[in-house]
């Protein structure tokens, strides 16, 4: 019976490249795979087959053979025989095809190691103030990391004794079985692919050799940090296993909300009431700034930004205070403080405060004059009321 051709095997054109030829190889073998078609005898046969032709075509040098001589340029390399080309079997091509699929079926997860391994990182959510974010801070923390089992010295065996070779692995923490044409590699499951085994378990650690504790550490703040920020400390992880390094500990930031100042950068933002007799005369009023560092909580004087109010200032205006923002993280810019202007309106009046309201108001006969914004809305409510009515009469 005559040999067919390899890439039409795969489905392929002669100029595929190793990329589209790997895909191609991953869903014929996934169609044909032995455990999805039980019992099926062709299936199976083509199945090899697929195997066989990738076997050949994924190997630059026997596909240059093959392309030129055919079935002859590689014959008695693996091709063309029922065998696996540059592979030792089947479960090889699925170690190198598929082992982010199939995992550890096939050999091709992550293998586990009897020897030193780091710790896990870990993370820590911190909330911070403002004004720790403003001066930067020393703030302690309490994390649970695991520790070396003191009762053990971490080797997890009552009494400090040396963990045995497991029986099961020789110490590898694998174990490989042939299944049909193709071998599987799977952790031990006597050692848990750690390689050793303990006969006698510590009572304090049950053998782990880590026991969880929480710790106090104290983590430094820089100025100007933001929502988002994360610190690393290293080596403040979870313990290492079998002598191996820390993880690190990763702390992530978050400011909390406060009641009067917001950010939009390096710039902050906060609102003052200006008493209506300032907005119209004009004036000196003071507003609140976040203290400088290593300035003391008595030192008000610091805590203010003067601001100059102009005469005739509306409801809505900004005025911009140079350097009173936020610092950089990583410089000596600050941003500035934007002051949102209110003008407050007096309540409860006495008689003789009406009276000499009544007199003002008398007196401002020329509206848009003194009231700017009361053109603006004047003219637009004007043609409003025009469009409406169809013009004035």
């Amino acid at each position: 019976m005559a040999q067919r051709d390899y890439y039409e095997i795969l489905e392929v054109t002669r100029e595929v490249s190793d990329a589209e030829l790997k895909s191609a190889f991953r869903k014929a073998a996934m169609k044909l795979h032995p455990d999805r078609n039980p019992g099926d005898p062709e299936a199976e046969r083509r199945f090899k087959e697929c195997n066989e032709a990738y076997s050949v075509l994924s190997d630059a040098n026997k596909r240059a053979a093959y392309d030129r001589f055919g079935h002859a340029g590689v014959d008695g390399q693996g091709g063309g025989r029922g065998g696996f080309g540059g592979f030792q079997d089947a479960g090889d091509i699925f170690s190198e095809v598929f082992g982010d699929v199939f995992g550890e079926m096939f050999g091709g997860g992550r293998r586990a190691s009897s020897g030193p391994q780091r710790g896990q990182d870990l993370r820590y959510d911190l909330q911070i103030s403002l004004e720790q974010a403003f001066t930067g801070a020393e703030v302690p923390i309490t994390a649970a990391t695991t520790q070396a089992c003191e009762a053990c010295d971490g080797t997890g065996s009552r009494g400090g004794g040396q963990p045995s070779v497991c029986q099961g692995c020789n110490g590898h923490g694998r174990v490989r079985a042939s299944q049909g044409f193709f071998s599987i590699e799977r952790t031990c499951p006597y050692c848990g692919g750690r390689g050793r085994t303990i006969s006698d378990p510590c009572r304090t650690c049950h053998g782990a050799g880590q026991v969880r504790k929480e710790r106090t550490l104290s983590v430094r703040i820089p100025a100007g940090v933001d929502d988002g920020a994360r610190i690393r400390l290293s080596g403040e992880g979870d313990a290492g296993q079998r002598g191996g390094p820390r993880g690190d500990l990763y702390i992530f930031l978050s400011v909390r909300p406060h009641d009067i100042f917001s950010r939009d950068g390096l710039d902050l933002h906060c609102e003052v009431t200006a008493p209506m007799w300032m907005a119209v005369l004009g004036g000196e009023i003071d507003a609140p700034a976040l203290c400088p560092e290593g300035l003391k909580s008595h030192d008000s004087d610091a805590c203010k930004a003067k601001v100059r109010i102009l005469e005739g200032a509306q409801t809505g205006d900004v005025i911009r205070v140079k350097g009173r923002g936020m610092p950089s993280l990583r410089g000596r810019e600050h941003g500035d403080l934007m002051v949102h202007i209110r003008v407050e309106t007096p309540v409860r009046l006495n008689a003789r405060q009406k009276e000499l309201m009544h007199e003002l108001a008398d007196s401002w006969s020329d509206l848009p004059k003194h009231h700017p914004h009361h053109e603006t809305f004047f003219t637009k409510a004007k043609k409003f009321w025009d469009g409406v009515t169809g013009g004035s009469e």
